[in-house]
C-alpha cells in the first residue's frame, strides 16, 4: 500500500511545467485561484432555503457557520453577471456538462425535441442521443451545418426551427473556430417559442473578454459552459441568462437535490477569483489569444503542417484545426500517432486534431513564440528530438493576466 500519492502529483507538476500545453480544453489557474481551491471552503456545506421551515420555525439555511460561504457566492454571481452582462448567474454547476443537464431539464420535458450539432461535425458528445437526451427522454434533430466556417448554417437552422418548432436548440461546439450568425436563429426561435441554449464551454473566456460574440445580448436564452478552458478558473460550470425573473427560480428548483447536492464552495471561491481576473484582464487576454491562434496556424501552414480554414483566416477563437487528411499524407501518420509522438517531445495536443493557445498565451507568449512552437511541432512530427528546445522556450515563464502574488 502507498503511504501517499503525493510523489505522483509532484512528478506530474514538474513534468507538465517543462511541457508546452496546447490542449484547447485546458488552462492554468493562478496561484490565488489554486490557494482558494485548497481552502477550508472545500470541507464545508451551505444549503440556503428560499421558503423553509423546520419544526414550525422559519429557517434560512440548513447549516450554521455559512456566512462567508454565502457572501462569496453572492459576490461571485454579481461579478459573473457584470462580466457576461446577464441578469442571472449560477456558479453552482459542478461542470459544463452539469450546467447543460440543468438547462435541458429546466427548458424541456420528456418527449420534447431539441436541435443539436452532431459530434461528427464537432458538436459536444454529451448532447448526442445516447447521452443527455436519452437520460432526459428527449428526441434530437440535427442542425444544418456549414463546413466552410465549421459551424451551423444560420439561415437553414432558422428554417428548421420554423418547420419543426423544437423546444430548444443547442449551439456551441467542441470544435469551435468561428462565432455564429445568431440573428436569423434567434429571430426564428422567438417566433416559434424555441429556447436558444448557447454552450460556450470553449469560449467563455473569449466571450467574457469581449472578443468572440455576446450570446445573451444577441438574444440567446441561456449561456452556459465550463470554467477551465479559455476561462482560467478551476474545473466547474457556470450558467447565465437574461431571463432571470422567469427562469432563475426554475433553475434553482432544478439545482439542489435534483442536479447536485453540495456545490463545492472552494471551487466557487476559486471561480470567483478567476472571474475577477477576467473582469480586470480579460479583454487583453482574449485579444492576445485570438492573435496567437492565427499566428500559430499560419506558422504551422508555412512550415509544412497543413491547417484548415486558411481562406477564412484560420480561426477567430483559441482553437486551430489540423487538416488531418493532408497531414497524414504529408507526415505518413495519423493524428493519434502524431499526438503521441509530440507528447514524448513535451508538446501536448489532443488526439482529435485540435490545438489551442489559451494556456501558452497566459504564459505571456506572443506571435514570435507561436512561430517557434510551429517549428517545434513540425520537427517533432518528423521524428526529431526537440525536448531541449521545448524546455528552453518554457523555462522561467510565469502566468500573466492575473493579480500579482501577495
Amino acid at each position: 500500500m502507498y503511504e501517499t500519492i503525493r510523489p505522483f502529483v509532484e512528478h506530474h507538476e514538474r513534468w507538465r511545467a517543462s511541457c508546452l500545453n496546447l490542449i484547447p480544453s485546458e488552462n492554468s489557474a493562478s496561484a490565488a485561484v489554486r490557494e482558494l481551491l485548497a481552502s477550508d471552503f472545500g470541507n464545508r456545506y451551505t444549503l440556503p432555503f428560499r421558503d423553509g421551515t423546520i419544526g414550525g420555525q422559519r429557517i434560512d439555511n440548513a447549516y450554521r457557520g455559512t456566512r462567508y460561504l454565502d457572501l462569496v457566492e453572492r459576490e461571485g454571481c454579481a461579478i459573473a453577471k457584470a462580466v457576461y452582462q446577464s441578469e442571472y448567474a449560477s456558479l453552482r454547476p459542478l461542470g459544463g456538462h452539469i450546467a447543460a443537464m440543468l438547462a435541458l431539464t429546466t427548458l424541456a420535458k420528456r418527449g420534447d425535441t431539441i436541435g443539436i450539432i452532431p459530434w461528427r461535425m464537432g458538436g459536444y458528445d454529451g448532447y448526442g442521443g445516447d447521452y443527455l437526451p436519452q437520460m432526459l427522454g428527449l428526441r434530437t434533430i440535427e442542425l444544418p451545418f456549414a463546413e466552410r466556417r465549421w459551424g451551423v448554417d444560420a439561415q437553414a437552422t432558422a428554417g428548421l426551427i420554423e418547420d419543426h418548432t423544437p423546444t430548444l436548440v443547442v449551439l456551441g461546439q467542441s470544435y469551435f473556430p468561428f462565432p455564429y450568425d445568431l440573428a436569423p436563429i434567434v429571430k426564428a426561435a422567438a417566433s416559434a417559442g424555441t429556447s436558444v441554449v448557447y454552450d460556450g464551454s470553449h469560449v467563455m473566456g473569449l466571450i467574457g473578454g469581449n472578443e468572440f460574440q455576446h450570446p445573451l445580448a444577441e438574444g440567446c436564452t441561456v449561456l452556459l459552459g465550463s470554467t477551465h478552458k479559455t476561462l482560467f478558473g478551476p474545473q466547474g460550470g457556470i450558467l447565465l441568462s437574461n431571463r432571470g425573473a422567469e427562469l432563475g427560480p426554475r433553475f434553482e428548483d432544478n439545482t439542489t437535490w435534483r442536479t447536485i447536492d453540495n456545490a463545492h464552495w472552494n471551487r466557487i471561491a476559486a471561480l470567483t477569483e478567476a472571474l475577477l481576473e477576467l473582469q480586470n484582464y480579460g479583454c487583453a487576454y482574449a485579444r492576445a489569444v485570438v492573435t496567437n491562434a492565427r499566428a500559430l496556424a499560419h506558422a504551422l501552414d508555412e512550415c509544412g503542417v497543413p491547417m484548415r480554414f486558411a481562406s477564412e483566416g484560420y480561426t477567430e477563437s483559441h482553437q486551430v484545426l489540423f487538416d488531418q487528411p493532408a497531414l497524414e499524407e504529408r507526415m505518413g501518420a495519423d493524428i493519434v500517432t502524431l499526438s503521441a509522438r509530440l507528447e514524448k517531445q513535451q508538446l501536448i495536443i489532443d488526439a482529435v486534431g485540435r490545438a489551442g493557445v489559451n494556456e501558452v498565451t497566459r504564459l505571456g507568449m506572443k506571435p514570435a513564440e507561436m512561430g517557434e512552437i510551429a517549428h517545434l511541432i513540425h520537427d517533432a512530427m518528423r521524428g526529431q528530438d526537440v525536448r531541449t528546445r521545448v524546455e528552453a522556450l518554457r523555462a522561467g515563464r510565469t502566468l500573466h493576466y492575473c493579480f500579482a502574488n501577495p
